[in-house]
């Protein structure tokens, strides 16, 4: 995989990918971005050898502003508004984090807002920052909607009424809030988040690949009714327990102390050892 993007860059370091966004002065979504943006996604979506996404900012006070108003001015209307049984470009390219068989987790450090905000709603995990950290959807005061699936996303996040609070009331929605809504995983201090999202990444990475990317499909099939879901996760559990690295994986648990007293009372660090 090549990786060469002129407003993102891209560090792997064996099954982990760094994505860093740099496009000043305050990573406005403009067309050349988004462009890089859904290319990337095509990329990662492609590349086997990876199994962990992070995605950071160059700037400390914004992760991703919103899509390019001046872009949106420019979108046509002629003619009547159409519907269409297709995911436009930009719901194709969330849609892309939110299955890609890797683990996508969004590093925000400073401001997200429309589309920035809809795209990392489409990630598997999300990490802000104490005081600092800031989510808006701008759109309502501006007299459109979030178009980028900030409508169907944020109320699967944060539940119905609260979407309708972000949405409707377009203010900022502060760190601590965030987190409390399960719009955030979590949050730290500015000089903590980055160990963090970086020993959570490379832990995950270090785990069997085969596991780490069917357990993702099989929670994403939790918006699947919940007897589809538990017959799915029952047929991906039974493939797991085919492949050799899960064996190996358990024999060797049992080897280093799993299921003795000792070792189940530290048993997350004890599986960092197999």
């Amino acid at each position: 995989m090549a990786y060469d993007y002129e407003l993102l860059h891209v560090d792997i370091d064996g099954g982990l990918a760094t994505v860093t966004i740099d496009s000043p002065p305050i990573n406005v979504i403009t067309i050349p971005l988004y462009m890089q943006l859904a290319a990337l996604s095509k990329e990662l979506a492609a590349d086997e050898s990876l199994t962990v996404v992070v995605m950071k900012s160059a700037n400390p006070d914004f992760f991703l502003a919103h899509f390019d108003v001046s872009a949106i001015l420019m979108f046509p209307t002629d003619g009547a508004a159409q519907r269409s049984s297709e995911l436009n470009e930009y719901h194709s390219m969330c849609e892309r984090f939110r299955t890609m068989n890797k683990a996508t987790i969004a590093q925000i450090e400073g401001r997200v807002g429309g589309g920035g905000s809809e795209l990392v709603a489409s990630f598997d995990m999300r990490f802000g920052v104490r005081g600092k950290t800031k989510v808006n959807q701008m759109e309502v005061p501006l007299g459109i909607l979030p178009g980028g699936s900030g409508t169907q996303r944020l109320p699967r996040l944060v539940g119905r009424g609260r979407a309708m609070e972000i949405i409707l009331g377009g203010d900022d929605l502060d760190a601590e809030t965030a987190e409390r809504w399960g719009y955030l995983n979590r949050i730290f201090a500015a000089d903590e988040i980055g160990p963090f999202v970086d020993k959570l990444a490379r832990r995950i990475a270090s785990f069997p690949a085969p596991a780490v990317r069917l357990a993702k499909e099989s929670i994403n099939n939790a918006e699947l009714p919940l007897t589809e879901g538990l017959s799915l996760e029952a047929y991906l559990f039974q493939r797991l327990l085919r492949e050799p690295s899960a064996q190996a994986a358990m024999k060797r648990f049992l080897e280093l102390g799993g299921q003795t007293r000792d070792g189940e009372l530290e048993v997350g660090k004890l599986v960092t050892k197999i």
